[in-house]
């Protein structure tokens, strides 16, 4: 059985550590326990825990608070929740200010254990899936690229991160906007806290509400246990609205609410739950249209547009690409152990020549496919032409004059030939994912589903 996470339990009394290290693994959870402050960091070091709970009074080269701050300086990422019997206000105050996840009181009970630990399991792995995003593509801390484009953007970052204001980050697919977000609560007074995404087009639309604004037990068919959503999990941090114009009527009206009362509720709650998070939405689509035609909210998007910062394509700054090429270069190489390739300048100026439809996430998956072909031998322009996909120029273009071939042929087979080139250029820009390659044709999944198998179009990628 694979287990729920790992619990690390940092008291000086035997029977307390025992009686809740027997809960938690008939909970389904696995423990370790430590009767210092000092052995309990040096195991938290020695393997990184999912999270802990930490004593407050305790004797030794390091009490409670002290303890906590070593935790939150060797592992930012891992939440601690804090346990005392004697303790007042002001040490819950002192030890949510030095970064604690939540304050429990003694004698505890197995409801408040099991809930308050299965919350921070939340925050823990919102806060490796906000790693992960940028990881996954290479998408590190630093920010690739030298062009007055990305100069730009630099700047306008350094200037709105220190507020709290909202921010709308706009652009095209594959340009960044996960990153700049990150950036942004980097740069913050927030960073310390938790940055939390929420991708409003991944969700089914009829549990969007139950991920940003978790829900009750009973409160639906399902709900076998109390959730808490992206909102409270990002509480004091930013919280990353991805694709926020994927979002339906309801959903929209609801986080318009919670913007402007500062407070959610979760579904089948009672009471509003107070919650401070700085929101930073990014969109591909036009919402200032979307605003005007009536499929977006006008009051939400004037809300969420307090500061726009609109990204700029690949395209648009070619000079970066030869930057980018040796940068998710050396992240493969790390990734894998296996050699870098070494790019010739006819590959690099071919690279650079190209639309990049899918802008920089096309140009990192079409990177690590030529470090994987040619691991520590040279790529040529044949080889970047190999893997690249079709063109647009491939298709001809209506005001050119009309090919003999294609005047012989009737009109019918001649449409499906250029839907199919069509189809087959999205999934190719988006890596096979057919949810992408449906919005960039601007249709829904199912419906390109039976174009494609009307078409005969294979499919070899993540739906």
């Amino acid at each position: 059985m694979t287990s729920k996470g790992e619990i690390l339990i940092i008291d000086d009394e035997p029977n307390l550590r025992r009686m809740v290290s027997a809960l938690l693994i008939a909970e389904g959870y696995t423990t370790r326990d430590a009767s210092s402050g000092s052995a309990g960091a040096t195991l938290a070091w020695e393997r990184e825990p999912d999270a802990v709970l930490l004593d407050l009074m305790m004797p030794g080269e390091l009490d409670g608070m002290a303890t906590l701050t070593r935790l939150r300086e060797q592992l930012p990422d891992v939440p601690v929740v804090m346990m005392s019997g004697r303790a007042g206000l002001a040490d819950a105050v002192q030890a949510t200010k030095l970064g604690a996840f939540h304050f429990l009181e003694k004698p505890l009970t197995p409801e408040s254990v099991l809930l308050t630990l299965g919350s921070a399991l939340e925050l823990r792995h919102a806060r490796r899936e906000a790693r992960s995003l940028r990881e996954d593509l290479g998408l590190t801390s630093e920010m690739v690229g030298t062009s007055p484009a990305m100069a730009r953007v630099r700047a306008l970052i350094e200037r709105v991160a220190p507020s709290d204001s909202r921010v709308l980050i706009t652009g095209e697919s594959g340009t960044g906007k996960e990153l700049v977000a990150a950036a942004i609560h980097r740069l913050s007074p927030r960073h310390a806290r938790p940055f939390v995404r929420v991708n409003s087009a991944a969700i089914p639309r009829d549990l969007i509400e139950s991920e940003m604004f978790g829900h009750e037990r009973g409160a639906f068919t399902g709900a076998h246990e109390r959730r808490i959503g992206r909102f409270e999990l990002a509480d004091s941090g930013t919280l990353l609205l991805d694709e926020v114009g994927d979002l339906g009527p309801e959903a929209q009206a609801k986080l318009l609410r919670a913007i402007e009362a500062r407070e959610i509720e979760r579904v089948g709650g009672a009471k509003p739950i107070p919650v401070d998070v700085r929101i930073v939405a990014a969109t591909n689509r036009d919402l200032e249209r979307a605003s005007k035609d009536g499929t977006f909210r006008e009051d939400l998007y004037f809300r969420l547009n307090v500061i726009p910062l609109a990204l700029p394509t690949l395209r648009e700054r070619p000079s970066d690409i030869t930057p980018l090429v040796l940068h998710f270069s050396a992240i493969y190489r790390a990734r894998s152990g296996r050699p870098a390739p070494r790019w010739g300048e006819d590959a690099l100026a071919l690279l650079q020549r190209h639309r990049w439809p899918g802008n920089v996430r096309e140009l990192a998956n079409i990177v690590e496919r030529l470090a994987i072909f040619h691991a520590g031998a040279e790529v040529r322009a044949s080889d970047v032409s190999a893997v690249l996909p079709v063109e647009a120029q491939a298709a001809p273009s209506p005001d050119a004059p009309p090919d003999a071939t294609h005047l012989d042929r009737p009109l019918n087979d001649a449409l499906d030939e250029y839907e199919r080139l069509l189809i087959q250029r999205a999934l190719s820009v988006t890596n096979g994912n057919v949810t992408d390659a449906a919005r960039r044709l601007q249709t829904d999944r199912p419906n390109l589903y039976r174009r494609m198998r009307r078409l005969g179009v294979d499919w070899g990628g993540p739906s």
